[in-house]
């Protein structure tokens, strides 16, 4: 009678992939080092765009002017009721602009797209933000004490943001904006390029490849 066969010999166990959790190093660190310069270079841009910014609501922000009077100022015209949320409302359309445009902006740069960009995208509108509420602030800063002591002066009303909440619409529209381009995208790693190969050191042996292309060439 013929005996089973015997059990062909186990190989070795399989090796489980470390975990960057576990003490690996995190695998997306080279791309955040590599993607460093250009974030901080975005967040630099979208600083200096809170310049302009600050101008525009400034420029747009509807104002009411008054007469001083012996009986104190008194309105010239009729200024509409709105003027207490104007200054509000169009600095929002103003920074959520901005932050529309710089999250689709920060989207086209295919070679930095990231984790990095998203960060520099959040930290930099937030900075323009409070760089365009200073300088609307300080160009309408309004009257001066001894203007409004002077009678016959007219005077401009000063220009307030009186919602601190609109300081976080331009990040938020940004990251939203440079979210949804990445889930419009089938491409896992984002459509990003490939990095360049590393050349080789001056004097130095060619990569293998480089040799067979080079014998097949020949």
């Amino acid at each position: 009678m013929d005996s089973p066969p015997a059990p062909a010999p186990g190989g070795p166990p399989p090796v489980r992939p470390a975990r960057w959790g576990a003490g690996a190093p995190w695998p997306g660190r080279a791309e955040l080092r590599a993607d460093l310069r250009g974030s901080l270079v975005l967040a630099g841009v979208l600083l200096l765009a809170g310049l302009p910014a600050g101008l525009v609501w400034w420029a747009l922000a509807p104002r009411a002017t008054f007469e001083v009077t012996a009986d104190g100022p008194v309105p010239v015209g009729a200024p509409s009721v709105e003027l207490l949320v104007a200054d509000d409302g169009v600095y929002t359309l103003v920074l959520a602009g901005l932050g529309l445009g710089a999250g689709l902006v920060a989207w086209r740069l295919r070679r930095r797209r990231g984790v990095a960009t998203v960060l520099a995208l959040a930290v930099g509108t937030v900075l323009a933000s409070l760089v365009a509420w200073q300088v609307g602030e300080l160009l309408g800063a309004g009257p001066s004490p001894a203007e409004l002591a002077t009678v016959g002066t007219r005077v401009i009303t000063p220009l307030r943001l009186g919602s601190p909440a609109a300081l976080a619409v331009a990040p938020f529209l940004a990251v939203l904006a440079y979210v949804v381009s990445t889930l419009l995208t089938a491409a896992e790693d984002l459509d990003r390029p490939d990095p360049a190969p590393a050349r080789p050191p001056a004097g130095g042996p060619l990569p293998e490849t480089t040799a067979a292309e080079d014998a097949l060439s020949a």
